[in-house]
């Protein structure tokens, strides 16, 4: 279930990369005085401008590179549906209508031997749900209810716009930092130079910097998880969502040991190499937390 995290940074650094080379080549925004110094007040403006117009750009795509990236085919609720298909899309609106939603997500399903859902889209009302083949072979009626009932909660609780706010500070101090470090390198080339050195800087570093702020959101995501668990828990019921984070642990038990690159990049199951990267917290603390409710 870390889809939406992991397409939604992606699509940010690439967005902010392209943003930040059209301003460098252009020259827009210049921050630096006739002198050769940094105007760090210029520099804040600008850094800001580009942070959020990144962050809010990836929100209004994340939508569509979820469906185009995932292959995920859309749900007509009106159209002809298979029993399976069906269920799924009532499981969705029944679920929504019970948190409150007030416009019906789009539904959606890709095939992936993976167990996994995801939710995103840039508000409430233009949002997606979506789940795996696999998923739905692998769980039992009552545990794919208690997941979707999980991505319905990030849905109502707001958690891609939040996390938009969120990544437009990181972002602005990124641009920010990648630009002073930036002009620190350029002070040791040769005049001639400094420029290229420049630009080439601004690249590295705002890759290096986006990578250590993406510790920052993956630890957001972490700490929503849980609240996205207990409003799961709210409309699906306490016990099927528990009985959904056991068998997706049960299910990560199977798979330990085996090739598991069809399910890197879901972090609840896949190997959990440092906890500072990881999207989610560990499944035997989450159904911890949410068996003590």
């Amino acid at each position: 279930m870390g889809k939406r995290i992991f397409y939604f940074l992606l699509t940010n650094v690439l967005v902010l990369l392209t943003i930040s080379i059209i301003f460098s080549v252009t020259g827009a925004g210049n921050y630096i005085t006739a002198s050769g110094g940094l105007d760090l007040g210029a520099l804040l403006v600008f850094s800001a401008i580009i942070g959020f117009s990144g962050s809010f750009i990836s929100l209004a795509m994340s939508r569509w590179m979820a469906k185009r990236m995932m292959g995920v085919q859309v749900l007509n609720p009106d159209g002809a549906l298979s029993s399976e298909e069906r269920a799924v899309v009532e499981k969705v609106h029944r679920l929504s209508r019970a948190a409150g939603l007030t416009h019906m997500p789009e539904v959606g399903i890709y095939h992936s031997p993976e167990v996994n859902a995801f939710a995103t889209g840039p508000s409430k009302k233009r949002s997606l749900v979506a789940v795996s083949t696999g998923l739905l072979r692998e769980m039992d009626d009552d545990a794919v209810e208690g997941v979707i009932a999980h991505e319905v909660a990030h849905v109502a609780n707001g958690d891609m716009v939040t996390m938009t706010l969120l990544q437009g500070v990181v972002n602005t101090f990124v641009v920010f930092l990648a630009r002073i470090a930036a002009w620190i390198a350029s002070r040791f080339a040769r005049e001639e130079m400094a420029p290229i050195v420049h630009f080439i800087a601004v690249i590295v570093f705002q890759i290096v910097f986006s990578i250590l702020g993406s510790l920052v959101v993956f630890a957001y995501s972490r700490h929503r998880e849980y609240h996205a668990d207990r409003g799961g828990a709210d409309l699906a019921g306490k016990d099927k969502m528990v009985h959904a984070l056991q068998m997706l642990k049960a299910y990560s038990s199977r798979m330990k040991g085996e090739d598991d690159t069809a399910i890197s990049t879901l972090k609840i199951n896949g190997r959990r190499k440092s906890a500072m990267f990881s999207t989610h917290p560990d499944l035997d603390e989450r159904i911890s937390r949410l068996q003590a409710k």
